[in-house]
């Protein structure tokens, strides 16, 4: 089953936290704090990968985790650093914001990678705290965590040219002639129900991608049928091959056909008209073709190539494989996508803490109390006069008695109360 779109959940990997260790070794009588770093945790990274096809193994694993960094040991031995989880997906897909919908990055080069998740720092052991002043730290930093995000994977087909028109026009037989591809062919309406790829080879070293874009119908700009589904696969083609049954051996007008088609790209995305545009008509071995191949010319001015062939017979397709090299080799590659780019929000600066009255206590916030306050261990001393001297050094409590604390105030941090006192 083709499957173009998929939404997972991303967290990286924890880092590990440090360790509080002391050398205890034979004719070390003084030894000293000996607790390694935790090791940093694993990133989840995208990568491009020509051999995936579809984004089917989405559908079935929806939740990827990188690995954890261990924690430090004594001898100041540092905790190995958690597994990268590298994730593969076809060449052309799309890493968007689930919420937004914006695009993050674009994974259109083979063997590209992309962090999308980075893992937590580890943690700092007790040796990287010792001091002339502290000499035996007793607490270690513990690891952060990795970043978590929730998105959307949708890949958009990197194809030189795409085969366009209504169904049952041909364009499966085109691309099996022209191509190695093997679509399934049959007379009747929508015989192809995803896209198909095939390799056209030109000349030694020289060749196209070309595809055909199924599901093209009136209101197909709008949803109708699987329209939504396959018109943003029409973006990254170079040459549109815009392919009517000039015979109008269903009872159809190829003119009429061909306005519609084209009329469904302008309104999906009117930068669609902007691309260059083969007009091929097919079923010329049927009676009538060649009366409506000169009226087709005349009512499609617009288009300057319109080249006649028969699928059935092959007969004009070398002449439609080398116009669609020949103009594709005026063109530089262009594999932009549509959509609008992922911004990301950024919260107003906020100082590294805040005071302000609640009755007749004091109450501290802000990211830095938080951050610290995380870290501490309240029930070890010496954590807690390393947490008093950050909050002195930081201006928390010159700021205090800007705000006219007494000794004997009450102080909030979090869920902790503080008795103050010089």
């Amino acid at each position: 089953m083709f499957i173009d779109i998929a939404k997972i959940e991303l967290k990286a990997g924890k880092g590990g936290d440090g360790a509080v260790a002391f050398r205890r070794e034979k004719f070390e009588p003084s030894g000293g704090p000996a607790g390694g770093d935790g090791g940093d945790g694993g990133s989840i990274i995208f990568v491009a990968d020509y051999g995936i096809r579809t984004l089917t193994d989405f559908r079935y694993l929806r939740h990827y985790k990188a690995e954890n960094g261990q924690d430090g040991r004594k001898k100041k031995q540092y905790g190995k650093k958690g597994e990268d989880l590298r994730v593969k997906v076809p060449v052309g897909t799309l890493i968007k914001d689930f919420e937004t919908g914006g695009v993050i990055h674009d994974m259109k080069e083979p063997g590209e990678e992309f962090v999308i998740c980075k893992g937590g720092k580890g943690g700092n052991g007790n040796a990287k705290y010792a001091s002339s002043i502290r000499q035996a730290p007793r607490f270690a930093q513990p690891g952060t965590k990795g970043e978590e995000r929730v998105v959307s994977l949708e890949l958009k087909l990197l194809a030189d040219a795409g085969l366009v028109g209504l169904p049952n026009v041909g364009k499966s037989s085109i691309l099996s002639i022209l191509s190695d591809a093997k679509p399934k062919i049959a007379n009747y309406h929508f015989t192809t129900l995803e896209p198909n790829l095939g390799v056209v080879k030109v000349g030694p070293e020289e060749s196209f991608v070309l595809a055909d874009i199924p599901g093209l119908i009136e209101g197909a700009s709008e949803g109708v049928g699987l329209g939504h589904d396959f018109l943003k696969h029409v973006e990254r083609t170079r040459v549109l091959v815009h392919v009517v049954d000039v015979s109008g051996s269903e009872g159809r007008d190829p003119i009429e056909d061909y306005k519609l088609i084209h009329e469904e790209l302008e309104k999906y995305n009117e930068k669609l008209k902007d691309k260059k545009v083969i007009l091929v008509a097919n079923k010329m071995d049927l009676p009538n073709s060649m009366d409506n191949l000169e009226l087709l010319k005349k009512e499609i001015s617009e288009v300057e190539d319109v080249i006649a062939v028969s699928a059935a017979t092959t007969e004009g397709m070398q002449e439609l494989k080398y116009r669609i090299w020949e103009l594709l080799s005026t063109l530089e590659t262009d594999y932009s996508t549509y959509d609008e780019e992922y911004v990301e929000y950024i919260e107003e600066e906020v100082p590294d803490f805040t005071i302000r009255r609640e009755n007749e206590d004091y109450v501290v916030e802000g990211p830095l109390i938080e951050n610290m306050y995380y870290r501490t261990n309240f029930q070890d001393n010496e954590q807690v006069r390393y947490f008093e001297r950050v909050l002195r050094d930081k201006g928390v409590y010159d700021a205090l008695k800007e705000a006219g604390i007494e000794e004997g105030d009450i102080v909030h941090i979090d869920d902790m109360e503080f008795e103050y006192f010089e």
